[in-house]
């Protein structure tokens, strides 16, 4: 654990007002998934690599996941996609679910668009220069005098340092009113070889987009604190390497031993200064990597299935979509407890390794 290194922002009074979500329409069941990996990949793979294949995609902790494609037809065809046809349907897709996620959230607090101050978007599923961030503006109507910034290379933890961005933004600019949004097609960084991280990475991961309205006003959950945690010396056992100018996903098969040898130390460091602990939180938001990941932490800190249940449902539900997996956790935390008070704990991680813990306050 030497290192590490801790980074602290302190307890502002800015408040996350709203979260709203979308996805592609297109879903895939994991059954429907396995009957064409063996169709068309039976050939393709080795047999013991099929196999894995098969296990992952029939473990019931995912039931179905969406897919930034036009019909369930067309995921044949990520087989062999052109790389241009793929960076064109990452630019679609990712601009579409941000600004759908983005126009209900602010439509759910009556917010004009000309309201927004900044928006902020992370994403790490592919690359565009100008950023996602300007395509908003212009599909959301946004003011040509807001402020854009647009955030990659934070994989699936990338949504906690997002709203951390946002939340200093405002306390730097106590009257504003900021977009945080991250953006995820993971289907665009389709691989299939016989290599394990592959193999797992298309048996989970799926795609979508959360944005959440933050804003200074003494109305929505306070964000009261945030924590990360940086493992320098585990930057291969998760990210993306560029082989042949295109991502491919790198899985360690010890990342879930090695997730949960790292978040107690943030969730303590994360409360402790608070003057809470574990028993204190009500509600966890846990991003839900697979399940490997989430039993090995909820071990690790102790936690009650209960306490787990907003990940797994939206494991099951989703798959992994890497970084909005976090905010989708939240929304259905938010939704569910209405108006009881409370305190919240986020969590997420990824590359780097990187993790990130956000503490709120209902």
């Amino acid at each position: 654990m030497s290192d590490i290194i801790l980074r602290q922002t302190p307890h502002s009074p800015v408040r996350l007002a709203a979260i709203e979500t979308a996805n592609p329409p297109t879903i895939i069941n994991q059954s429907t998934a396995v009957e064409l990996i063996d169709i068309h990949y039976g050939s393709v793979l080795k047999p013991r690599s099929l196999e894995i294949m098969r296990q992952v995609l029939s473990h019931p902790s995912i039931k179905k996941r969406h897919i930034a494609v036009d019909s369930l037809e067309k995921i044949v065809a990520l087989k062999d996609e052109d790389p241009d046809i793929r960076m064109a349907r990452f630019e679609q897709w990712s601009v579409k679910l941000s600004v759908e996620a983005a126009r209900k959230v602010l439509q759910q607090r009556d917010v004009d668009p000309k309201e927004v101050t900044a928006i902020f978007v992370n994403t790490c599923t592919g690359y565009l220069c100008p950023g996602i961030a300007t395509y908003c503006i212009e599909e959301l109507g946004l003011s040509p005098q807001v402020k854009a910034f647009d955030l990659v290379g934070l994989g699936c933890g990338g949504a906690l340092p997002n709203i951390q961005l946002a939340q200093d933004h405002l306390i730097a600019n106590p009257n504003g009113i900021v977009l945080s949004i991250a953006v995820e097609i993971c289907s665009a960084t389709f691989q299939m070889g016989d290599d394990i991280s592959l193999l797992i990475s298309n048996a989970i991961f799926g795609d979508g987009a959360a944005a959440a309205l933050l804003w200074c006003k003494d109305d929505g959950v306070e964000l009261f604190k945030t924590e990360s945690l940086f493992s320098p010396a585990n930057r291969n056992d998760v990210r993306y390497l560029y082989k042949n100018g295109a991502l491919h996903n790198k899985l360690s098969i010890s990342l879930p031993k090695i997730t949960a040898g790292f978040v107690p130390t943030l969730v303590e460091t994360l409360l402790s200064s608070a003057g809470l602990s574990i028993p204190d939180i009500d509600h966890w938001a846990i991003h839900p990597g697979g399940e490997k990941i989430l039993s090995n932490i909820q071990a690790a800190l102790g936690l009650s299935d209960s306490d787990m249940a907003p990940s797994r449902s939206v494991l099951s539900n989703y798959g992994n979509m890497s970084s909005p997996s976090v905010l989708f956790e939240l929304k259905e935390i938010l939704d569910n407890t209405s108006d009881s008070p409370g305190w919240i704990a986020a969590l997420a991680f990824g590359a780097g390794m990187s993790l990130h813990g956000y503490l709120l306050k209902k």
